[in-house]
């Protein structure tokens, strides 16, 4: 572990991102800010891993890093700059792509590094106690999933040995005790900063968690680096528009060709300086499965609900909102901190357009622990008959759980959504009916998951309601696994369902067809109707 008195501090605060490298020693533990593409502080990345190419140091690192950092496939960003044997010892993280981070995911199969994965949720608000001075994070997010150290403990492969969360009791209660470490140097990332260091992000399309970033390092007596695109004089900066006080900012490297993203365009939208039509935010979505999954997801949320979206099929929801008119019945929310608007696609997944508000990301995990949710849409890629789903490690892929734990912790309403099959399924829908033209190469009701990420009894006991919405069926988790509760009109239930489900279900003595006008354009008319 780095001390605090191996890093020198300069007197100048705006130094170029190769001498701002030049202060991160071996061995240390540093933690990054950024989400995919978003508040991706690249120029001091690529810094870093030309360091390690060129000199061999910094070596033997410790990356703490809520959300995976680094977006485009066809070029190294974010954190695969690190992945590069010798520099990276040990990586913790809430989510990862094998697309983006192909280096990165190899070497954790390899058994190349130590590899974590905790929900996202976890890692904010443990960072957060870091900044605190606190022991560490209790939590009863994640009991009796792979996160338990009665399972995995959130280790991904045979390297990992060293157990980092404890199981404690408490009056008789389990929690989840994750130790608090030392954070020796927080890269982060803003839009303006002054000379003393002072940071704002009216650029940024997030808060996330810079600020508890630099305040962790701080209070581990380390070194907070924030790239910005922009330095004004001192004294200059509004101080409601200061999110980052300088006080915890040591280097500012400043990028002048800063995107908004590591996508091209900006959007001022994603930022509130502009409030654009929805009309220009509106498209309508072709009649194929996704959108019969998204009709009947939508029917089970209530007028005034405040709703999470995960990745993949629940991302259009608001688009089908806008299409069928109950955008204003609901408010949208993803696990990043913007509130309201029109969330944004898997790119920049956590942007959204027109936002009401703002919070950190460690302030609205703390939302969603506490039940503030009435409702989530969330993808999954394997079920058992119980109920239990997995998002996290399958097939020998690495994802992670992202806030995927944290949001169905206490959310009374969770709408799993997805197709029956994957890998080549293909689908038509016509007069009202929806037809199998090549079945998926893949089940994903199965006998047995890989990864704990969703534990259906835990959901049971906390009196959660939980469907699982395909383009062809809907199951309901009662107390006994999987009922099947409804068909879609020109599906045969033991040809095209039960035979591709590999893990045992129920059919219910009453099983419905799927209401018909989940599967006819209707031009004209509201498609879903608010409870």
């Amino acid at each position: 572990m780095a001390t605090a008195s191996r890093i020198q501090k300069k007197d100048s605060k705006i130094i170029s991102a190769e001498e701002a490298v030049k202060m991160i020693p071996n061995n240390a533990t540093i933690t990054i800010g950024g989400l995919i593409s978003i508040l991706c502080p690249e120029k001091v990345m690529a810094a870093l891993g030309d360091r390690f190419s060129l000199t061999a140091e910094p070596k033997n690192l410790t990356v703490v890093t809520p959300v995976r950092v680094g977006w485009d496939p066809n070029e190294s960003t974010g954190l695969e700059h690190v992945a590069q044997k010798g520099m990276l010892k040990r990586l913790i993280s809430g989510s990862f792509n094998v697309k983006e981070s192909p280096k990165l995911t190899d070497m954790i199969k390899q058994n190349e590094i130590e590899a974590y994965n905790f929900s996202m949720g976890t890692l904010f608000q443990l960072i957060r106690s870091i900044a605190g001075g606190h022991p560490g994070l209790l939590t009863t997010a994640g009991l009796h999933t792979y996160v338990d150290p009665r399972q995995d403990g959130g280790k991904l492969n045979e390297l990992t040995k060293e157990d980092v969360v404890r199981l404690l009791e408490i009056d008789g209660k389990e929690h989840l005790f994750y130790p608090s470490f030392p954070i020796d140097v927080a890269i982060i990332r803003g839009t303006t900063a002054d000379e003393n260091g002072n940071i704002t992000l009216e650029k940024e399309p997030a808060t996330l968690s810079g600020l508890e970033m630099a305040m962790a390092a701080k209070a581990s007596g380390g070194y907070v680096i924030a790239q910005v695109k922009r330095v004004t004089e001192n004294k200059t900066l509004h101080p409601r528009s200061v999110e980052i006080p300088g006080i915890l900012v040591d280097a500012i490297v400043i990028d002048e060709e800063q995107s908004q993203s590591l996508l091209p365009d900006y959007d001022p939208s994603w930022t509130g300086e502009v409030k654009k039509p929805l009309a220009q935010l509106k498209k309508t979505l072709p009649l194929d499965a996704k959108k019969v999954i998204l009709r009947r997801a939508a029917k089970e949320v209530e007028k005034g609900s405040i709703i999470n979206l995960g990745v993949g099929i629940p991302v259009d929801l608001p688009q089908l909102a806008l299409e069928e008119e109950f955008f204003d019945d609901v408010t949208f929310s993803l696990e990043h901190g913007a509130i309201g608007g029109v969330p944004m696609g898997v790119e920049v997944f956590g942007a959204h357009s027109n936002p009401e508000a703002f919070v950190t990301s460690p302030q609205i995990f703390d939302f969603y622990q506490s039940g503030g949710l009435s409702a989530t849409l969330l993808g999954f890629a394997q079920i058992d008959g119980t109920g239990n789903v997995n998002v996290s490690k399958f097939n020998g892929i690495f994802r992670g759980s992202g806030g995927f734990i944290d949001i169905t912790h206490k959310t009374p309403k969770i709408l799993f959504c997805g197709t029956l099959t994957s890998g080549g399924l293909k689908v038509s829908i016509d007069n009202g009916k929806m037809h199998i033209d090549q079945e998926g190469r893949h089940k994903k009701f199965i006998q047995t998951i890989e990864h704990m990420t969703f534990n259906a009894k835990q959901a049971l006991e906390k009196g959660q309601e939980v469907l699982y919405v395909t383009e062809r069926c809907v199951f309901r988790l009662e107390n006994d696994g999987l009922l099947l509760i409804e068909y879609a009109p020109g599906i045969d239930v033991q040809k095209d369902i039960l035979s591709n489900v590999d893990c045992l279900v129920k059919v219910a003595n009453d099983v419905k067809l799927m209401d018909t006008d989940l599967f006819i354009e209707n031009e004209n008319e509201k498609v879903i109707e608010r409870v």
